[in-house]
C-alpha cells in the first residue's frame, strides 16, 4: 500500500476521519516490516562503522589525511560513525547514496540530480547537502557514488508486505474473536418497541456486563433479575480458543523475508545466540562485504589514480575487525603465521587492536630453523 493511498482511507469529504485510526492503521500494517528492515539496517550500517578503513601508500601502511578522514573525521560537522550510518541508510533505503569531495572534506548529498552517459562522464547537478544549494556542476570522477545493484529490493520487500500484512491483520481478528467472551441472556423481553427503551435496557446489559468482563477488575457484581438467565456461548467454553502462535509465525516469515533480501542471517536478526559464530561469519561473507568492496572500489577510483593505484596506494576496508575474537584463541594462530614470517610483532599488535612499538626488532620477520628453502631440500647428500 502507498502512502498516498494509506492516506485517502482516512479522508472523508476531504476531511480526516480520525487520527487515532490513523495511528492503529499504521502501526498494524507497518510496524512488523519497518523493525525488520530498521534492524537490517542498523545492524550493516553498525558492523560497517566498526571496520578500519587503512589507507596504504606504496605498499605500506600510511596514516594521513585520507586515513583520519574516513576514520576520524570526514568533514567538519559528523565523525566517521554518524557518516557511513547515513550513507548506508541512504544507500539501503534510497537505492543511492552521493558522496561530494570537497576540500579534503567528504559530505553526503540530502538530494541530486544525475544526467547519465554512455561514452562520457555522468553530470551531477542541483547538488542539496543540509540547507545548501550547490550551483555547481559535478562530473563522474568528482564525486563518490553508492548504488544499489538492485534498486528493486524495497519495492519487493513492499509489495510482498501488502499481502502478508492482511494475512497478519486477519490472524489478529480471527484471534480476537476466538478468544472473546459472548453471553446469551435469555428471559421475558416483552416490552414497548420503541428505540428510547430498547436503547435503556441495552445500555443496561452494557454497562453491567463491561464491568463483569473487564480482566482488571478485582471484583464486580452482577444484578441478574428475576426472569434472565445467562448463557456462556463463547468458544472457550468448548476449548476452541487459540494462543497467539499463529500470528507470531506470520511476524515470523515477514523477519524471515527481510532478512533473505538483505542477506543477514535470520537468527542473527531474531538475536538467536544458537551458533553465532557461523552466523556472524555468514553475515560478514553476503551482508557486508559486498557493499564494503562496492564503497572501497569507489574510494579508489575516485580519491586515487590509475598510477596511484597500480603503484599499491589505495585505501582497502577492514571487516575481520567487527568479530570479536579471544585472545586465546588466537594464540595457536599468530604463533604460526610469526614462525613462517607472515607476520611481525607490530603486525600481531595491530590485528589485536593494540598500538604499535616504534622498535625495529619489532618490524622484522622472523623465520622458524624447520623451514628451508624448497630446492636446497631436493639436493640432499651430506653437504646439503
Amino acid at each position: 500500500m502507498s502512502m498516498w493511498q494509506w492516506v485517502k482511507r482516512f479522508f472523508k469529504n476531504g476531511q480526516l476521519d480520525s487520527l487515532k485510526d490513523c495511528y492503529y492503521e499504521l502501526s498494524a500494517e507497518y510496524y512488523y516490516k519497518k523493525l525488520a528492515v530498521e534492524t537490517c539496517v542498523n545492524l550493516i550500517a553498525n558492523a560497517l562503522s566498526r571496520c578500519e578503513i587503512k589507507t596504504f601508500k606504496e605498499g605500506k601502511a600510511h596514516r594521513g589525511n585520507m586515513y583520519y578522514a574516513l576514520n576520524v573525521q570526514p568533514n567538519q560537522n559528523q565523525n566517521a560513525t554518524a557518516f557511513f550510518h547515513k550513507a548506508i541508510r541512504k544507500f539501503i533505503y534510497e537505492g543511492e547514496c552521493l558522496i561530494v569531495m570537497q576540500n579534503d572534506n567528504f559530505y553526503i548529498a540530502d538530494s541530486f540530480n544525475v544526467e547519465e552517459f554512455a561514452f562520457q562522464e555522468n553530470k551531477y547537478s542541483g547538488i542539496q547537502i543540509g540547507n545548501l544549494a550547490m550551483n555547481k556542476t559535478f562530473e563522474e570522477s568528482e564525486v563518490i557514488r553508492l548504488k544499489l545493484t538492485d534498486t528493486k529490493i524495497l519495492s519487493v520487500i513492499n509489495d510482498l508486505y501488502e499481502s502478508h500484512g492482511k494475512m497478519i491483520e486477519a490472524a489478529k481478528s480471527y484471534y480476537k474473536l476466538k478468544n472473546n467472551k459472548r453471553v446469551l441472556v435469555k428471559g421475558d423481553f416483552l416490552r414497548a418497541q420503541d428505540d428510547e427503551t430498547q436503547k435503556k435496557i441495552d445500555d443496561m446489559f452494557e454497562t453491567q456486563l463491561k464491568n463483569w468482563f473487564d480482566p482488571d477488575k478485582k471484583s464486580v457484581a452482577f444484578q441478574l433479575q428475576d426472569g434472565f438467565e445467562l448463557e456462556d456461548m463463547s468458544d472457550a467454553k468448548v476449548g476452541l480458543t487459540i494462543d497467539s502462535r499463529d500470528i507470531s509465525n506470520l511476524i515470523d516469515d515477514i523477519f524471515n523475508y527481510v532478512a533473505m533480501a538483505f542477506h543477514v542471517p535470520r537468527g542473527l536478526l531474531k538475536g538467536d545466540l544458537a551458533d553465532i559464530d557461523k552466523q556472524t561469519d555468514n553475515f560478514i561473507m553476503f551482508a557486508l562485504n559486498p557493499p564494503a568492496e562496492m564503497m572501497e572500489d569507489e574510494f579508489n577510483r575516485k580519491a586515487y589514480s590509475k598510477e596511484d593505484y597500480l603503484n599499491r596506494t589505495y585505501v582497502k576496508i577492514d571487516t575481520s575487525k567487527i568479530k570479536i575474537t579471544d585472545i586465546v584463541q588466537l594464540a595457536t594462530a599468530f604463533d604460526k603465521m610469526f614462525a613462517i614470517g607472515v607476520y611481525t610483532i607490530n603486525d600481531i599488535l595491530s590485528e589485536l587492536g593494540h598500538e604499535i612499538v616504534d622498535d625495529e626488532i619489532a618490524n622484522k620477520r622472523h623465520v622458524t630453523k624447520n623451514y628451508q628453502d624448497a630446492e636446497e631440500a631436493l639436493k640432499g647428500g651430506e653437504e646439503n
